[in-house]
């Protein structure tokens, strides 16, 4: 599927007029609980969980690729078919982003998240023989999923996991429990109506640091995936076996002189309020070379729902976004005129985006934020903004966006940001296929090298050698 920016806006308009909704604001997260959902593959014990999905391995490795797909084949279709109840879910459990999104990115989890495909051959024949490396599996592996794509990462994770022959137990955030266990019952009951086995997903009913732990340690585990934020990556990467981690990031977006301005303007805010700035890819702040500013600003502005706030107004949603310092977790993937009226200002039905213009070192700036909230940093020239921008990035090596039609400026923004995803003159949800070329993904390690994790990522390499034969040359 690819989808260009006007279908996006279009599907978007369809899905919440046929809710009944403008909007969805979310009214806050509920604190976490254990979960209500009492289906197939949920356990009290995460030893319990793992034993259970060792033994439906032993079923899964023993599969041919093709009745693989048929499973994947089957999360797919239930993946659309509970698009819907999955997000609304998400939403209400979570507290953040907002529904018609949400099914927007089931719909693409289930379109682009690569299958057995992804499982592949590398052969070299010649004079001495024939050597083969194949793509064998783990067994069973670990992983830990977040709040901000819970059901997303779940479903696009199995996928993949399933796809190169593994079985997985998830430990998902605490706070999206029920959507992440609704998640793992679809996928049993996928494999189950595919002629597969019980058990291939596996989790526990209340997750915890604890349990997540155990899972880390278990010793048949060979493989750890995080999906989250950076304690939790280091904390895999501290466990002393194989672990793919997808940290934080804090994607900036830079702006040049030779830029389509006006197009830049509606990229820049698709992408970052696109389910109120949850994906960690998102544009998460501007930095614009001072002679397209004010240009910028005012396209924003003009049509694409842009609310700019003065210092006083900047101050107090500090205050509010980051409480004592530290983030606020309530306001994460919350909405425009949420976060507005949390500091008193009733903002117009149009508004998507707060911005403003301050330093790079303004605390909303400089921080990964989640939200619909865009600092814009003003630089003398280009090369004042890709280093302002990798500062911005800080390290994290994972996403940056460029707006630019000099292929050269383009060049050097991409080697100086070094990030695993560069998005060029769209808007970020373009790097995960959507209305972009490429596979679906939502676990990014950019930390641990992977990049966009794919069914290939979670096999292990196997190289087989028939020395002086089945050469026929």
């Amino acid at each position: 599927m690819s989808l260009n920016e006007k279908m996006v806006q279009d599907a978007v308009k369809k899905v919440l007029a046929n809710m009944k909704i403008s909007e969805m604001t979310a009214v806050g997260a509920k604190e976490p609980r254990m979960a209500s959902v009492n289906g197939r593959g949920v356990f009290e014990d995460m030893n319990e969980a793992v034993e259970t999905a060792k033994e439906a391995q032993k079923v899964v490795r023993k599969m041919s690729m093709d009745q693989r797909e048929t499973i994947i084949s089957a999360i797919r279709r239930k993946t659309h078919e509970n698009a819907e109840t999955l997000a609304r879910l998400g939403v209400e459990e979570t507290g953040m982003g907002n529904v018609g999104d949400k099914i927007l990115k089931h719909h693409l989890v289930a379109d682009k998240t690569p299958g057995t495909e992804d499982i592949t051959t590398t052969a070299w024949s010649g004079d001495r023989g024939l050597t083969l490396v194949e793509m064998g599996p783990f067994g069973v592996i670990g992983a830990i999923t977040p709040c901000t794509n819970p059901s997303e990462t779940v479903l696009c994770n199995a996928m993949g996991m399933i796809a190169g022959g593994n079985t997985v137990v998830f430990n998902p955030h605490p706070a999206a429990v029920e959507t992440s266990l609704f998640a793992v019952n679809l996928i049993n009951e996928a494999s189950l109506e595919s002629g597969g086995p019980d058990h291939i997903a596996c989790s526990v009913a209340s997750p915890t640091l604890e349990t997540g732990n155990r899972m880390m340690k278990h010793k048949d585990l060979p493989l750890i995936v995080a999906t989250g934020g950076p304690g939790v990556v280091t904390a895999v990467l501290s466990s002393g076996k194989r672990g793919i981690g997808a940290g934080a990031g804090n994607p900036p977006a830079l702006v040049d002189e030779t830029a389509d301005i006006r197009k830049a303007a509606r990229d820049i805010v698709n992408g970052c309020v696109f389910d109120n700035n949850l994906p960690c890819i998102a544009e998460k702040e501007v930095v614009a070379v001072a002679a397209v500013t004010d240009e910028l600003i005012g396209w924003m502005t003009e049509e694409n729902g842009c609310y700019v706030i003065d210092e006083r107004q900047q101050r107090a949603l500090v205050d509010v976004v980051l409480k004592e310092g530290k983030l606020n977790r309530r306001c994460v993937g919350r909405d425009a005129k949420t976060l507005l009226s949390m500091i008193g200002i009733s903002s117009p039905s149009e508004i998507r985006c707060i911005i403003f213009e301050g330093e790079k070192e303004h605390p909303l700036i400089r921080t990964e934020l989640m939200m619909p909230i865009l600092g814009i940093v003003r630089t003398k020239d280009f090369e004042e903004a890709v280093e302002t921008a990798v500062w911005l990035e800080q390290g994290n090596r994972h996403s940056a966006h460029i707006h630019s039609k000099n292929i050269d400026n383009i060049t050097t923004y991409a080697k100086a940001i070094d990030t695993a995803i560069l998005v060029k003159n769209a808007p970020s949800y373009a790097a995960i296929g959507f209305g972009g070329e490429g596979f679906c993904t939502f676990t990014i390690a950019s930390r641990t090298g992977e990049g966009l994790t794919s069914a290939g990522t979670f096999t292990k390499r196997r190289r087989c050698v028939m020395s002086d034969s089945l050469c026929i040359r």
